[in-house]
């Protein structure tokens, strides 16, 4: 029989890019990812001996991780703020306007509270409506209607920043 240790070691090393995703939408820069990275993982290890694999690991550690990220925000109480992307992160392979368009989105992302983007944050990993209300624990309604919301603010804001920089 594998230890917990073993286990759990192993499924983080699998999910461990939902962790990365949580933590480059909720910090500033590369120390604070770190520091939120450290403690996104000790709260699913302590959270770990709970989980009853009622939901998919990743739905229970996307909820573990949200809800840790958003608590270390509001003890922080600062503002949020996406780090620019630099050219040399992780869209090398991106024609240059998809970078471009991406770079946009993050900075309107950027201007959201922590609940929109957490729910932003999940659509875009293409969770189902029902993941989503799952891991934010609200119900699938509540989760249309405020991607709805979201998805307007985000394209008004892309058109405004459009507009600044031309």
């Amino acid at each position: 029989m594998r230890s917990k240790k073993k286990e759990f070691s192993e499924l983080i090393e699998k999910y461990q890019a939902i962790i990365h995703k949580v933590t480059m939408v909720y910090t500033n820069g590369p120390a604070d990812r770190e520091d939120l990275f450290q403690e996104i993982c000790l709260q699913l290890w302590r959270s770990y001996p709970n989980f009853r694999e009622e939901a998919k690991f990743s739905t229970w550690m996307y909820r573990v991780a949200l809800n840790t990220a958003i608590s270390d925000v509001r003890k922080k109480n600062k503002d949020l703020h996406f780090e620019q992307l630099r050219d040399n992160d992780r869209m090398e392979t991106e024609p240059s306007d998809e970078k471009e368009q991406m770079k946009l989105l993050y900075r309107a992302i950027s201007k959201l509270n922590r609940i929109d983007k957490a729910l932003i944050l999940l659509w875009l990993e293409e969770k189902s409506y029902d993941e989503i209300a799952a891991i934010m624990g609200t119900t699938k309604g509540n989760v249309s209607v405020k991607l709805v919301r979201i998805k307007r603010k985000l394209e008004e804001l892309v058109s405004e920043t459009e507009k600044q920089e031309s």
